[in-house]
């Protein structure tokens, strides 16, 4: 599993700033902060571009290919992103800026494989953070939160350069006024599944999910059209049931069947309904319930509901504070959210233990707890829904935003609701809301500040992102692109570049490489010895 960022984007001081370059200029950032920490021979490099060989965005998973004229420009991530002359024109800052922190032969860089096996790049309006693969979900949190990390750094980079505007990155997926971007969701499933069987038992899971892992948001409707408080920054954005689409027509089941590994075995279930959170509890549990849910789906065990107009009910349940709206059903049942969830936690909790792996001792060391966090987190939501602010993300921010409205007499149409709203997501700890709650122990945590400081520079062990990452940090000199699915080197003394695939995601992983990079510092004999051992 993994996760994808993208961060909203703002230069107080510039608002007429090309959003596309001012993203360009974060990944630049973080480009130089990774040339002055790598090794002298590793500083040759900005950082490792990404490849696009493989990259198959219009591929369907119901069979077909959409055509390249009718897809939205923003379905195609399968070309680099291009700044015309006009948004270079258009860039504040000093002159000859646009190459600062880029690629040796002087091209602006928009796209980096950073050392612990992640993706920085620029998503059109957006600097992305694309999550190494991982196999758990306390590691889906560590290295989402490794992201924010990356992002802050930039943000500091760039705040110390005086000839600089000021950028600020906020980790929320709407700025109210009518545009959405998003935080995704990637599982790896076997594609023996049928994926009628996927959005059969995902779409009332997904529509009701939110009461759980919401953000929490301040507006009803996309621009909004109505004040008021939902549970979810994303579900005012969604028009469809499923569809491949992620930017427009937006679905609750995505389509996209763009594995990053060997196709024949694997799909890559891609979930653009999420929220981007910052709570770590909110996350963990978006991670894990959903990759529970995804288990009963493959061994058949999923329950048996179908929502009747999913998209509406979504809706409905985010404009909801009070977790009492009731779900329609086809079958005529009219159901709560936390009803919902609780037919799936005890599906999930009857498959744990028929198949031992949510045992506390010789289970897989994640279901239980999981398990338990999921149960525990309904029943506060249904006993004492204010006990749960300390790890339901919508709750914690409504307790801020009712204390300011209480305190100045707000209405929610005033602006300064609107503005504490963003800043609960602004990344800076010293001026995001949820930051400042966590310093004073309000948000429960479950991965301390160490760890994720070190996952922003070591990949996880136990997938191929481990394989990337080391390749990335220890050959960097060498390395000139990499993708979820290969690494490609450029060695002296070769006539032709060298790419090794990595298509299975569990090989490549520390167990299975690591003497390799211990025993080899010259990319040259590690090449030798990868290929010889194969």
């Amino acid at each position: 599993m993994g996760s994808e960022t993208e961060y909203g984007i703002h230069a107080p001081t510039a608002p007429y700033s090309n959003a596309t370059m001012m993203s360009a200029r974060v990944v630049q950032a973080y480009a130089k902060i990774s040339r002055e920490h790598a090794s002298s021979r590793a500083a040759q490099r900005a950082g490792t571009a990404w490849d696009y060989a493989d990259e198959s965005p219009l591929h369907d998973a119901r069979g077909y290919t959409m055509a390249r004229e009718d897809a939205d420009p923003s379905q195609l991530t399968d070309q680099p992103p291009v700044l015309d002359a006009t948004a270079v024109a258009m860039a504040h800052g000093r002159p000859g800026l646009e190459q600062d922190g880029s690629d040796p032969q002087g091209e602006l860089l928009m796209n980096m494989v950073l050392a612990n096996g992640a993706r920085l790049y620029v998503d059109h309006a957006h600097p992305e953070y694309s999550s190494p693969e991982v196999t758990n979900p306390l590691d889906a949190v560590r290295w989402d939160a490794a992201g924010d990390l990356v992002a802050l750094a930039a943000v500091r980079s760039l705040a110390a350069d005086p000839e600089l505007p000021a950028i600020n990155l906020y980790k929320n997926n709407t700025d109210n006024k009518a545009v959405s971007y998003g935080s995704h969701e990637n599982y790896l499933m076997p594609r023996s599944v049928p994926f009628s069987k996927i959005v059969e038992g995902l779409t009332p899971f997904f529509v009701t999910r939110q009461v759980m892992c919401g953000a929490g948001r301040v507006g009803v409707g996309l621009e909004p059209v109505e004040s008021g408080f939902q549970l979810s920054q994303r579900a005012d954005f969604f028009e469809a049931e499923v569809g491949l689409e992620t930017t427009i027509r937006r679905p609750i089941i995505n389509t996209r069947d763009e594995p990053h590994a060997t196709a024949e075995k694997y799909r890559r279930l891609h979930v653009i309904i999420g929220d981007a959170n910052l709570s770590q509890v909110a996350n963990y549990l978006k991670f894990g319930t959903t990759a529970m849910v995804l288990s009963l789906i493959e061994a058949d065990r999923a329950p048996k509901i179908q929502v009747y107009e999913p998209v509406q009910e979504l809706q409905e349940v985010s404009h909801n504070t009070s977790l009492t709206h009731a779900v329609r059903l086809i079958d005529g049942r009219r159901l709560t959210g936390i009803e919902i969830q609780r037919i799936y936690l005890e599906a999930a909790q009857k498959l744990a233990n028929d198949t031992g792996v949510g045992a506390v001792q010789g289970g897989d060391g994640h279901t239980h707890r999981v398990l338990q966090l999921w149960e525990s987190t309904l029943d506060l939501l249904e006993t004492d829904a204010q006990a749960a602010a300390g790890r339901v993300e919508w709750l914690a921010k409504l307790q801020i935003l009712e204390g300011y409205r209480e305190r100045d007499g707000l209405g929610w149409d005033d602006p300064r609701i609107a503005l504490i709203d963003l800043q609960w997501s602004d990344i800076r700890p010293e001026r995001g809301l949820y930051h400042r709650l966590a310093q004073r122990g309000r948000m429960e945590k479950l991965v301390d500040a160490a760890a994720i400081a070190v996952a922003v520079t070591e990949p996880p062990g136990d997938t191929r992102a481990f394989f990337r990452g080391k390749c990335v940090s220890q050959f960097a000199e060498s390395v000139v692109g990499a993708s979820w699915d290969s690494v490609i080197f450029d060695v002296n003394g070769r006539l032709r570049l060298q790419r090794i695939p990595i298509l299975e995601p569990l090989r490549g992983t520390e167990a299975l490489t690591g003497q390799l990079f211990r025993d080899h510092q010259d990319p040259e004999n590690f090449l030798s010895a990868l290929l010889g051992s194969r």
